[in-house]
């Protein structure tokens, strides 16, 4: 068969270490609670080789017709579970309706977008074990007050405990990327709803980040806070001074004051 030519405008790098698809498809499979997964952007099948071993039900989902086509004659059995299409187009809670995992080498392009796709139907995805570009995967996995916590930061840690698990050199795809790459873990928490509005609390993240280097009171005046909160201690730090639970207190605040109106 074939060889699938890396397109640069998806994003493409075709891993070709199999002993690090090996130890990303053990990350899956030695923890799976669900027994159905989707891998984004198989490419040419170098991870879902080593996720076909077990007893998993995988679905692969391409957007690149060559790859599609190319992973149909590979894998001749999986037939309809394999999808030509944009994943961030996808109406997941349609094609799966119980819980499922995601696995895969992540386009570096959209990785974030895919992120906020997962976590829109967050009480379906119980886990996620994926590649992309190392800065990426360090953010999502780090603690409040480093320099790369961030908004993805938050929202992630808000639903899943995350792990990094290891660092993967350029040298490794074809075509080599400019950057490492990391591999890390997400597994869904017991958290089923936020303690407050989900959809301020969001607004609320991104607007504490909106300018890292202001303070909280600053970032936070768009929300009109009531004025006897404005002395809080909280609102003398920056975003990424807080975690989690901060951010919640902070959206319960706001919805409290909008209730008093």
């Amino acid at each position: 068969m074939e060889k699938v030519k890396a397109k640069k405008h998806l994003g493409q790098h075709f891993l070709t270490d199999l002993s690090i698809a090996e130890q990303i498809a053990q990350a899956v499979k030695g923890h799976m609670e669900v027994k159905k997964v989707l891998e984004i952007g198989p490419g040419m099948g170098v991870l879902t080789d080593f996720l076909l071993e077990g007893e998993l039900e995988l679905y692969l989902i391409d957007i690149d017709k060559e790859s599609v086509a190319y992973l149909h004659k590979k894998y001749p059995t999986l037939n309809e579970q394999i999808i030509a299409g944009d994943f961030l187009k996808m109406n997941l809670e349609e094609l799966f309706a119980e819980k499922f995992a995601i696995a895969g080498n992540f386009p570096y392009n959209i990785s974030s977008q895919i992120f906020f796709k997962i976590l829109e139907v967050k009480n379906q995805v119980s886990e996620v074990v994926c590649m992309l570009q190392k800065e990426v995967a360090e953010r999502i996995a780090s603690p409040k007050g480093n320099k790369s916590y961030g908004i993805l930061s938050v929202l992630l840690q808000a639903y899943y405990d995350i792990e990094y698990l290891f660092t993967v050199p350029p040298h490794v795809f074809d075509p080599p990327p400019k950057v490492n790459s990391g591999v890390i873990r997400l597994t869904r928490n017991s958290v089923d709803k936020l303690d407050c509005d989900e959809k301020l609390f969001t607004k609320v993240v991104k607007a504490g980040f909106g300018n890292r280097r202001k303070t909280l009171r600053n970032c936070l005046k768009p929300f009109n806070l009531p004025a006897e909160f404005n002395s809080h201690p909280i609102l003398d730090q920056r975003a990424e001074q807080l975690e989690v639970a901060d951010f919640i207190f902070l959206t319960q605040t706001i919805e409290a004051s909008r209730g008093n109106h």
